[in-house]
């Protein structure tokens, strides 16, 4: 489970990040979003202002973004909706970053069908290049964090990295992907399985002929 806390909000953080507000590209993005809701429900805009506030964040810091408390409140204050409120939906999605994180965050499952899949070699080639689950590694390159289920049980084991997702991965496969980051380089995102291109079966695709109606009992074929 990813543990959730708040970067404390010290005199420091706050000079970093106490004057913060959307820049020109990001402040269009803002109110896109927010006209795309009727008179009286701007609010409901929080998830999309809180996503563009990480990235513009991320550019600023060649990160992948976080939000800062302050960076919060401009949203609160954007939307003219109590601080809580924000505090409340950024600490719930875990695809927001309450702390500072690397230029690539590596979010491995560990759920049970990745775990039954080998998560655990997918976490373990992880340690072998510096990374701690929680952690950003010296260099600021990698942030590790352990997740929950990701909705990619079967192309497991998988993680998600920044905004893309890698599956079927194998300890050389995840190696492979993570070689290319450190390049700068663009890995396919996706299933690793060669000859594989979504979630059909490796096999190939299967169907039900022989169940010739509705009412056909094909339990003894199985």
């Amino acid at each position: 489970m990813a543990d959730r806390y708040l970067e404390a909000d010290t005199p420091e953080l706050r000079e970093r990040w106490g004057n913060w507000s959307f820049n020109e590209k990001w402040d269009a993005k803002a109110k896109e979003a927010i006209a795309r809701y009727p008179e009286g429900r701007q609010k409901s805009a929080v998830m999309a202002l809180l996503d563009f506030a990480q990235r513009q964040v991320g550019e600023e810091t060649d990160t992948q973004g976080w939000l800062p408390i302050p960076v919060m409140e401009y949203v609160a204050t954007y939307l003219a909706m109590p601080i809580i409120r924000v505090v409340e939906v950024a600490t719930f999605y875990t695809m927001y970053n309450l702390v500072p994180v690397g230029k690539y965050h590596v979010q491995v499952c560990g759920t049970t069908p990745c775990m039954l899949r080998g998560s655990d070699d997918v976490l373990e080639t992880c340690y072998k290049r510096g990374m701690k689950k929680g952690h950003t590694t010296s260099d600021g390159l990698w942030t590790l964090t352990e997740v929950e289920c990701m909705g990619n049980c079967a192309s497991a084991p998988m993680v998600q990295i920044n905004d893309d997702n890698y599956e079927d991965l194998t300890s050389d496969r995840l190696e492979s992907v993570l070689d290319a980051l450190e390049k700068g380089e663009s890995p396919k995102a996706g299933t690793q399985e060669p000859g594989r291109h979504t979630v059909e079966p490796v096999g190939g695709p299967t169907s039900l002929k022989e169940m010739v109606s509705e009412n056909h009992d094909y339990r003894g074929e199985w």
